[in-house]
């Protein structure tokens, strides 16, 4: 999300969608890097990095749908065309290509809390009169209101920290002891415990565990501490928590909470010393059918031929609040370059380019999937109303939006995509920057387009931090000054390159992304661990 990256990305994507020839800065005249670099701002991106991580962006959910809308509104204040969001049907039965929809999922409330009774200091409520003073608080819709009794220990808020109710979980209100069964993913794993009606503590994915916790051996529901992707730094910081997932087709609906490893220690250590853990988990949440909802916009291309052939600029929008590097990051970087490159062209700074340049902001995998292979159409999103998952609750839904084709017609216009996934990182994530290229089976020049401005821009910023001087520092006021060190990668899947460079529709697509990143899919991929 740094402004050298930016600088980097925006000039591939001019350099795909213009004509010009090689020199140094290379493929663009250098009143045109001139521009770009002095338009292009860090701050900018990293203030609209700042509203989407407020949204827990679940697919189908109202917060997706309420990032969508900070995206879109800021692309019509920016002036691009075309600016819509599209929805495409979302209920576990459609299929887009060969992936089942999932349905969407939302929630409203997710509290787990721990009651302490063998405690001589233990109060009279928590003794005694805690079962009827619970059910009383509750016909009083004081969802809560528990934390009164003097030894009762919220462990988990999802109206704190959305983070800590597992995707998919559903609704329950269940008061139930404590069991470890250590990873949970082997039946011997349950061997000798008694698991009815209890809650499970685990130490793998929610996901990987309920059909057995939960379908073979009755568990209520589950308590995972599954920790993030493995790098060097795993493990080192006790209180991450990571974002969980339950199974989204399982038969065996159920709830999952996520723990830090520093709580499941200590929950651990009093279970093995024979301490009786009584939890209250209180869930609304459930699937209802739903959409997918694709934001896209629009810089129309200037020839009168090739303006029907795009160049596509994509991310994904969704993941869990925060969800700052990944993946608000990617969409802010291209959001930027719209901005960027929508004003240059309007003030005449910049050649309108020959082909059309298209965004897409989408739900990751599925989202594109759906775009690209959804009946071939021109597509207008109608005004809708959408209800949560219980229907009782109207979601806000907006209208409007430009004719766009989807589908095989869409899929044959794009003829490169540049694709952004988890790309603000520095110093604190540890982060290493990444220019990777397509498969081998799919040989493409946008590859070397695509390292031909990255390299200068290693250039470029090592000179600056070596010297204090270059021609191009790209340093944002509230950036760091470290070089760029970007790396040309081989091929690696992992996001929605992926679905662009399958053999069903031949895109050639650069992937830029960070890696290592410590924080990723927890509670501290936040705004404060990102550089301008």
């Amino acid at each position: 999300m740094c402004t050298r990256l930016v600088m980097a990305l925006t000039g591939a994507g001019v350099a795909f969608a213009s004509t010009a020839k090689a020199q140094r800065p290379p493929l663009l005249p250098e009143k045109d890097v001139a521009a770009l670099a002095s338009e292009l701002s860090g701050e900018t991106a990293k203030r609209n990095l700042e509203g989407i991580a407020r949204f827990h962006r679940q697919r189908g959910s109202q917060g997706f749908h309420e990032a969508a809308e900070l995206v879109a509104e800021r692309l019509r204040t920016y002036g691009l065309s075309d600016v819509a969001i599209l929805q495409f049907p979302a209920d576990g039965k459609i299929f887009y290509g060969t992936q089942r929809s999932r349905p969407a999922w939302d929630a409203e409330v997710g509290e787990l809390a721990q009651f302490w009774f063998e405690s001589g200091e233990s109060s009279r409520l928590c003794r005694e009169g805690w079962p009827k003073k619970v059910d009383e608080l509750h016909a009083e819709g004081k969802i809560g209101i528990t934390m009164v009794c003097l030894n009762v220990n919220v462990l988990a808020s999802y109206e704190a920290e959305p983070i800590v109710l597992a995707e998919d979980s559903e609704s329950a209100d269940v008061v139930a002891d404590l069991v470890d069964v250590g990873e949970g993913t082997k039946e011997s794993d349950y061997a000798g415990k008694d698991l009815k009606g209890k809650i499970v503590l685990v130490s793998a994915q929610p996901g990987a565990v309920q059909d057995l916790a939960v379908g073979k051996f009755g568990a209520a529901g589950i308590v995972s501490y599954a920790q993030n992707q493995k790098t060097v730094w795993w493990g080192e910081d006790e209180n991450l928590i990571r974002w969980g997932h339950l199974e989204t087709f399982s038969e065996h609906k159920t709830f999952g909470f996520m723990v830090s490893l520093k709580t499941a220690r200590g929950m651990k250590e009093r279970l093995t010393r024979g301490e009786k853990i009584r939890l209250h988990a209180i869930v609304k949440a459930g699937q209802h059918a739903g959409n997918y909802e694709v934001v896209t916009a629009t810089i129309p291309g200037a020839d009168a031929k090739l303006k029907e052939e795009e160049i596509a600029f994509s991310c994904h929008l969704d993941h869990q609040r925060p969800g700052a590097n990944d993946n608000a990051s990617g969409c802010v970087t291209i959001l930027d370059v719209a901005r960027t490159l929508q004003k240059l062209i309007g003030q005449g700074s910049l050649a309108r380019p020959a082909r059309t340049i298209r965004f897409y902001w989408p739900p990751e995998i599925e989202g594109t999937m759906a775009l690209l292979t959804s009946p071939p159409r021109t597509y207008k999103m109608e005004l809708d109303t959408k209800r949560s998952f219980d229907g009782s609750v109207p979601l806000p839904q907006s209208g409007g939006g430009s004719l766009t084709q989807t589908g095989p017609a869409l899929a044959k216009r794009v003829k490169a995509v540049v694709h952004m996934d988890i790309v603000g990182g520095g110093p604190e994530t540890k982060a290493v920057f990444h220019i990777t290229r397509g498969p081998m089976s799919l040989p493409s020049f946008v590859h070397d387009v695509a390292w031909a401005f990255a390299e200068w821009v290693n250039e470029e910023s090592y000179k600056f931090a070596a010297t204090g001087k270059a021609e191009y520092p790209m340093v944002a006021p509230e950036g760091g000054k470290e070089p760029l060190r970007a790396e040309y990668s081989a091929f690696t899947m992992g996001s929605d390159h992926d679905v662009y460079q399958d053999s069903s529709f031949g895109i050639p697509a650069i992937y830029l992304n960070d890696w290592p990143d410590r924080y990723i899919h927890t509670n501290l991929d936040t705004a404060a661990n990102m550089r301008s």
